[in-house]
C-alpha cells in the first residue's frame, strides 16, 4: 500500500480502490482502520477511493508523541495527504467520529475542498452535542427487535455512567439497521481495528475544539456540503444533520430510510445513489 511522512515525519499509509476522480475517505472509530469501509457500498463504481489509516491505526504507524493524535492535530496529516497526492483540491468523506476531523479541516482550508461528504457525523467541532434524550428516542424507534431489551438495559445504564464492556457490546445493534452476521461480523472487529485506548482518549482531548471559531469559519467554506444521516441513528438525527448542514453556505441534509450508523452496509443501493449523485457535477451544478 502506498505511503507518505505527515508534517512530524509519523509514517502514514492509504489504501486505493475504485476507479475515476479521487474521494478522500476519513475513517470514524475514533482512529478506527479504514478497512470497514470495503467498497462502501460500491462507489467503487464511480469513484477511486483513498481510503487513509489515521496515525496509530491500521498500517499507519503511531506518533512519538501521544498528544498528536488529538483531532486538530490530525488535520495536518489530511493536509499532507493531499500535498502527496498533488492534487489542488480534494473531495472529502468521513464518517463518523471523523466527522470532527473533517469540520476542523474545512475550518482550516477551505480552499483545498471541492466537496465534503458528511456521513453519520460527529459535529462536537461545531458545538452540536447529541443528548441523551435523543439517544433514548432513537433507541425506542427499535423497540420491536429481539435484542432491544437488552440494548436498551444498557444504554441506559451507559448513559447513567456505566462503562462496563459488556454493555457497550449490547448496544452494538442499535448501530445497524439489520444486525445480521455482516453487521455482527464488522463489530466484532472494531476492537482490533482500532488505535488503542490511550490514543482515542487523546482524539477529544481538551483544547481540540473551539465551536465558536469553528462555526464561524464553515459559514465561508464555498463548496458542496451533503450531511448524510441514517434514519434509525442518533450521531446524527435527522433535525441535527439539518442543524450541522445549515451551517455551511451550500449545506444539504438527507436521510437514508432504515439505515443506522453504517448506511452503505443497510443500504448500499440507496447509499450510493445518494452519494454519487451528490458528488456527480452535473447533478449537483457545480
Amino acid at each position: 500500500m502506498p505511503k507518505f511522512s505527515a508534517h512530524d515525519g509519523t509514517e502514514l499509509a492509504y489504501h486505493l480502490k475504485g476507479e475515476g476522480p479521487p474521494l478522500v475517505c476519513l475513517p470514524g472509530g475514533p482512529l478506527r482502520a479504514s478497512a470497514y469501509f470495503g467498497d462502501l457500498g460500491g462507489l467503487t463504481a464511480h469513484r477511486q477511493l483513498v481510503l487513509l489509516d489515521l496515525r496509530g491505526s491500521g498500517d499507519s504507524a503511531a506518533p512519538a508523541d501521544p498528544s498528536a493524535y488529538r483531532c486538530d492535530r490530525l488535520v495536518h496529516d489530511v493536509e499532507a495527504l493531499r500535498e502527496h497526492l498533488g492534487l489542488d483540491r480534494i473531495d472529502l468523506l468521513a464518517h463518523s467520529a471523523a466527522g470532527d476531523l473533517s469540520l476542523l479541516y474545512a475550518a482550516r482550508h477551505p480552499g483545498r475542498l471541492s466537496s465534503l461528504t458528511l456521513v453519520t457525523p460527529v459535529a462536537q467541532a461545531a458545538g452540536i452535542v447529541i443528548t441523551d434524550d435523543e439517544r433514548r428516542a432513537a433507541a425506542e424507534l427499535r423497540s420491536g427487535e429481539p435484542w432491544y431489551d437488552a440494548a436498551r438495559t444498557a444504554l441506559d445504564k451507559l448513559l447513567d455512567g456505566g462503562d462496563a464492556p459488556e454493555l457497550w457490546a449490547a448496544i452494538r445493534p442499535l448501530a445497524y439497521g439489520t444486525w445480521d452476521a455482516a453487521a455482527q461480523e464488522l463489530a466484532a472487529r472494531s476492537a482490533t481495528e482500532r488505535a488503542g485506548a490511550e490514543a482515542r482518549a487523546q482524539y477529544w482531548a481538551e483544547g481540540a475544539f473551539d465551536p465558536p471559531a469553528t462555526v464561524a469559519a464553515l459559514a465561508a467554506v464555498d463548496v458542496p456540503v451533503l450531511v448524510l444521516a441514517g434514519e434509525l441513528d442518533s450521531e446524527p438525527g435527522a433535525a441535527r444533520a439539518r442543524e450541522l448542514a445549515a451551517l455551511f453556505p451550500h449545506g444539504e441534509a438527507a436521510v437514508q430510510r432504515g439505515a443506522a450508523h453504517f448506511p452503505w452496509m443497510d443500504g448500499a443501493g440507496a447509499f450510493v445513489r445518494t452519494v454519487a449523485a451528490f458528488l456527480d457535477p452535473e447533478v449537483r451544478g457545480g
